[in-house]
């Protein structure tokens, strides 16, 4: 029982990918994430949750039109799935105040959802920040910079 459980925990957060990162389907996140959901993105600090959410989504998904993530580890334990992705996109629309540069760009992460219920109802987040910040050029690279 249990891993048929972890199982399903683990469909569930390969359909989230598919459906809101790949698909921009909001819809996926009314039904899926309960309505007390939590997110520890920093980001998100001060807004609904859900809804802040959907807008963090909206807005990467705006600057990387062909956003992409592969899932490269999902780990599934009691009431959590770790996922360890890859994300690549072409940087096409504004992002945190930064101009479109058309340049591709490769971004690892980690992400820990909680799952009670069927439903997605904790997230916490880490995503390699500075390496984006640099292939965009926003960033010299390390060692690069004046010094």
């Amino acid at each position: 029982m249990i891993l048929t459980s972890l199982e399903e925990n683990k469909t569930l957060l390969r359909r989230f990918m598919e459906e809101v990162w790949h698909k921009g389907n909001m819809i996926f996140v009314d039904e899926n994430f309960a309505t007390d959901y939590v997110d520890h993105h920093p980001a998100l600090a001060g807004l609904p949750q859900r809804e802040g959410f959907k807008q963090l989504v909206t807005m990467n998904r705006t600057a990387f039109p062909d956003l992409h993530f592969t899932l490269e580890d999902l780990v599934a334990e009691n009431d959590k799935v770790v996922a360890r992705w890859t994300a690549r996109g072409t940087h096409k629309g504004p992002l945190r105040g930064i101009a479109p540069t058309g340049k591709q760009v490769t971004v690892t992460g980690i992400t820990i959802f909680r799952i009670t219920g069927g439903k997605v109802a904790e997230r916490w987040f880490n995503e390699d920040t500075l390496g984006m910040m640099q292939q965009l050029g926003v960033i010299p690279p390390i060692g690069k910079g004046k010094g």
